[in-house]
């Protein structure tokens, strides 16, 4: 599933069924190639983050989060992960030399797991496993 796909897709809780925001972004951990949480707008909340474990599934019209999910902010090992200055559509890559690879277009991901599967560029495709860091300058992805 693309980023592009998700963004704009409302937030439903299955047991209240009720919506609790819509997916503004995503808050990826580079260390695991992983989304962590969404970053969600027009919540219902104080919060606009939600953690990946709260998601129940992900679906064609809507994400689904379990019974008793609750928004929040970042905190923890979150925090510095969901700085705005770290989404990946737009951001530069450059590999671990510093060699420009273009520009991230968009980004597959399992909707299961939350792994990267493959960062798209303006340049063409590399897996989601090369990630190595992510920062408010670049993506940095690992050598092939």
């Amino acid at each position: 599933m693309l980023f592009s796909e998700t963004v704009g897709r409302h937030v439903v809780s299955a047991a209240e069924a009720r919506t609790v925001g819509i997916v503004d972004g995503f808050v990826v951990d580079p260390a695991k190639a992983s989304v962590v949480a969404l970053r969600l707008k027009k919540t219902d909340g104080s919060g606009d983050t939600l953690v990946w474990d709260h998601i129940h599934a992900i679906g064609p019209d809507a994400v689904i989060v379990r019974s008793g999910a609750t928004l929040g902010t970042p905190s923890g090992d979150l925090a510095p992960l969901a700085d705005k200055h770290r989404s990946l559509p737009g951001k530069r890559v450059l590999d671990e030399r510093g060699e420009a690879l273009g520009t991230v277009s968009d980004v597959d991901f399992d909707p299961d797991s939350g792994a990267l599967l493959t960062v798209r560029t303006t340049t063409g495709d590399s897996p989601g496993d090369r990630v190595l860091g992510l920062g408010s300058y670049a993506l940095i992805l690992r050598q092939v």
